[in-house]
């Protein structure tokens, strides 16, 4: 394939594309979306790379991402199919000269999308050698100005090297639960008097599980906290410790649990419950315990 590379410094103005991009991608997924992550050089400040926004877009379902190609076209995105990787939808802006590429996964494909979180959360982290690929993806870009499958053959080794140390070392676990919180976050109309699934929530633990659980809200207070439904749900599979704590209100961001399901959680724990981690700003991964946000239990 003959088509012209480019390898240039940093540029700050990739994350404010990628944000802009992020939007336009999010009306158009709507529903389907669970979650939307800047990947790829571009995503690594300071890593020179070719000025291409990669994106990859985690859905509910794939067959409703092919029911949307004609939408994706309208925003000048070109629909590839898996383009080589199985279980994939792949898109391409800009033709030859190409602005932005979408990777879409479904939920339940963790091993693809693992692979390039933790690709580009390595390089974010190790700066040797995030200065070594620099230097390689620039000696190669201008060895093979105009051929981009000798650029990437050139490179494959050592990303391949790379990505097996990056998921080696990766700890996706908070990812993991965002996404599995996610897919069960949606409005249901139960009733009149009923409704839920406005916000939802996944508990991991100590076993290394994953409940998850959504809000119910009634016209009265009997509803029910999503913390509390996936508390319920691992209660009812036979678990009762808790390690970590995650919930998700409407706008897709991180929310602290309630001062109800705080009360639940340490008379659950009551001798272990200051250690329970929870999130409280998933962009940011800024983690609290529950000791630092409920210090005193009444008890």
């Amino acid at each position: 394939m003959s088509r012209h590379v480019v390898v240039v410094d940093y540029n700050p103005i990739w994350k404010k594309k990628y944000e802009q991009e992020a939007l336009l991608i999010k009306e158009i997924f709507a529903d389907n979306l669970i979650a939307i992550y800047h990947i790829g050089s571009t995503s690594v400040d300071g890593l020179a790379a070719k000025p291409i926004i990669d994106i990859m877009v985690v859905v509910r379902s794939l067959a409703k991402v092919d029911n949307i190609a004609k939408d994706l076209l309208k925003i000048g995105y070109e629909y590839l199919g898996e383009f080589g990787i199985a279980g994939r939808r792949y898109l391409c802006k800009g033709k030859d000269e190409q602005t932005h590429h979408i990777h879409i996964f479904q939920a339940d494909d963790w091993d693809n999308i693992s692979r390039h979180l933790a690709f580009s959360n390595y390089l974010r982290t190790h700066a040797q050698e995030r200065a070594e690929y620099a230097q390689i993806k620039t000696e190669l870009a201008h060895r093979f100005s105009d051929d981009i499958d000798s650029y990437f053959e050139g490179k494959e080794s050592f990303v391949r090297n790379i990505e097996t140390r990056a998921l080696f070392q990766f700890d996706g676990t908070w990812d993991k639960m965002y996404i599995a919180a996610r897919n069960v976050q949606f409005d249901r109309k139960i009733s009149s008097l009923v409704e839920a699934g406005g916000v939802s929530a996944a508990i991991l633990t100590s076993k290394g599980t994953i409940y998850t659980g959504v809000c119910i809200d009634t016209a009265c207070s009997l509803g029910m906290c999503a913390e509390r439904n996936a508390i319920a749900n691992m209660i009812t599979s036979g678990e009762s410790a808790i390690r970590r704590v995650m919930a998700i209100g409407r706008n897709g961001k991180a929310i602290p649990p309630c001062g109800a399901c705080r009360e639940l959680m340490t008379q659950l724990m009551p001798d272990n419950y200051l250690g329970i981690e929870i999130m409280l700003d998933y962009e940011e991964k800024q983690v609290v315990t529950l000791g630092d946000i409920t210090p005193n239990w009444w008890l």
